[in-house]
């Protein structure tokens, strides 16, 4: 009886631990929500001076406001910005989460110069599956010294050994757009962004894919399908919890193409750190002898090689990062940059000349690979690439979350709202560049910009966290556009409404970039 007594009090014990731990929990969710909710409140109530636009709801705020496709997004965001600029900023929710859009070069100064508003947004968790914490993502002491460590890689004299690597890929690509010549109008964007991504796995990685050559490659479409199911989630605030989310079929799409860009980054460091225990192994077995498997530095060997303050090497984990990081921001964004360029210059015959005639002084007739002493005798084609980017920007906008309460044109934006550059609209703003919408590269000669503002232009973002690679992206650039533009004459038709522009993670043409090709100076007055 006496065992009988204590197995059901022991029972009854049980329960009431069990009743309890449940009432705790409940109790703890409950007592986070209504944190949540009286945060969400307060605010609401501390930014409600801010200009909004129309009535946001209750929780989800203007998500139900915002266009499902990427074209009709960022054609609301024009509109917007465009209604709107009068205002020196403005107001969304999305979802509980406060954001202020800024698209004024004074304003967007207060942010992007500060030594302490270095945080990425909160939308950048989305990229963390894939990028891990590396550049783009990382914030702090992580940040600063990953940084400081990474920035001697992209000295100019390191760049210059990748100039063999684009010259190649601009060449195979050349033969590939000669097989248009004085055929119909074609789409050119993917033959650009399949050669940017070739120089960038070779320069980033060491690793020649062929991307131009095998346009199936698995790894090329995983790229593509993953930048396209992060920005969808972005939008989405129903989609942002990650147990959720894989209930979805494009959570499950995220899961594989992360599988395959994983992998595949994985087994090129395996394959190039033996590369290098073999090279070292050679050297040490016969010092006068040139090791067989040696190949071009990439951005991984110096990756293997770098140490931090301390003589700390970086961790596989932390190299994937970077490779990854190097890949996702290295040719999407140039490729994107390079075909406005086209459309541009196949728009305005008259400014085509001109980089015409700049060629010939610099090259004559001869079809040598560009040098890094004659790119930087292209400066108007650089004003080429800057007035092109500053009418397209690469990346349409930016965030950063702020991690203390400040001032902006007069309102106080409160800790952890989300601030939003939108480049797209900044640099059409007339106060520094008149007729905004007109294509002058003679916007960039330096008497023309001097006294501009320093943030009325940033497509490379700007203060402590700007682009690291931005040589990197002028340098791939000019040498692919000169060496196209030496051979070949662009013409485009395309008006500015049948781009279907797209303001994703990058500024893309929807319907693409259609082009006719010429031999070069056939047209030439």
């Amino acid at each position: 009886r006496m065992w009988l007594w204590l197995g059901l009090v022991g029972q009854k014990l049980l329960f009431w631990g069990a009743a309890s731990a449940v009432s705790l929990a409940g109790a703890s969710l409950f007592l986070n929500l209504l944190q949540m909710v009286a945060s969400y409140a307060r605010k609401w109530q501390q930014m409600r001076p801010i200009p909004t636009i129309g009535r946001p709801y209750p929780l989800v705020g203007h998500a139900l406001y915002m266009k499902p496709s990427g074209k009709e997004f960022f054609q609301q965001l024009i509109q917007y910005t465009e209604e709107y600029r009068h205002l020196p900023l403005l107001k969304l929710w999305l979802g509980p989460l406060p954001i202020v859009a800024l698209y004024n070069a004074e304003n967007v100064e207060v942010i992007l110069n500060s030594s302490k508003q270095i945080n990425k947004s909160s939308m950048y968790q989305f990229l963390e599956p894939w990028l891990g914490l590396g550049l783009l993502t990382s914030t702090g002491y992580k940040w600063r010294s990953r940084r400081k460590m990474l920035t001697p890689t992209f000295h100019f004299t390191i760049l210059e050994d990748f100039l063999d690597i684009m010259n190649e890929q601009a060449n195979i690509l050349v033969h590939k757009l000669e097989k248009h010549v004085d055929q119909e109008a074609f789409n050119c964007f993917f033959y650009i962004t399949l050669c940017a991504l070739d120089i960038i796995c070779e320069t980033a990685m060491g690793k020649n894919i062929g991307a131009q050559s095998n346009e199936d490659s698995e790894y090329v479409r995983a790229v593509y399908r993953m930048s396209d199911v992060i920005f969808r989630r972005m939008k989405m605030p129903w989609l942002w919890l990650d147990l959720w989310y894989l209930m979805f079929k494009e959570g499950w799409e995220h899961k594989r193409c992360l599988k395959i860009l994983h992998r595949f980054t994985n087994n090129v460091i395996a394959e190039r750190v033996s590369e290098m225990k073999t090279d070292e192994e050679h050297r040490d077995a016969d010092s006068n002898c040139a090791p067989s498997t040696m190949k071009r530095k990439a951005f991984l060997d110096l990756l293997l090689t770098v140490t931090d303050e301390e003589g700390n090497k970086l961790s596989h984990e932390d190299i994937r990062e970077e490779v990854d990081t190097f890949m996702f921001e290295g040719h999407d964004t140039t490729a994107a940059a390079i075909n406005w360029s086209l459309y541009l210059l196949g728009s305005h015959p008259e400014v085509q000349r001109k980089v015409d005639d700049e060629l010939d002084e610099v090259f004559g007739k001869s079809d040598r690979p560009a040098t890094s002493e004659d790119l930087k005798k292209l400066k108007y084609l650089e004003c080429v690439i800057k007035e092109t980017l500053r009418l397209f920007p690469s990346v349409p906008l930016f965030a950063r979350s702020l991690s203390d309460d400040c001032e902006v044109a007069g309102f106080r934006v409160v800790k952890g709202t989300q601030a939003v550059i939108v480049p797209y609209a900044l640099h059409r703003d007339p106060k520094y560049f008149p007729n905004p919408e007109e294509f002058r590269p003679e916007r960039f000669f330096p008497e023309n910009a001097q006294g501009r503002h320093p943030y009325a232009y940033v497509p490379f973002s700007a203060g402590p966290r700007n682009c690291i690679g931005q040589k990197f992206a002028i340098m791939e650039e000019k040498t692919i556009l000169s060496c196209i533009l030496r051979k070949l004459w662009v013409e485009s038709n395309q008006k500015m409404e049948e781009l279907g522009l797209a303001g994703e993670l990058i500024l893309r043409p929807t319907n693409g970039i259609w082009i006719k090709l010429k031999r070069r100076n056939a047209d030439k007055a």
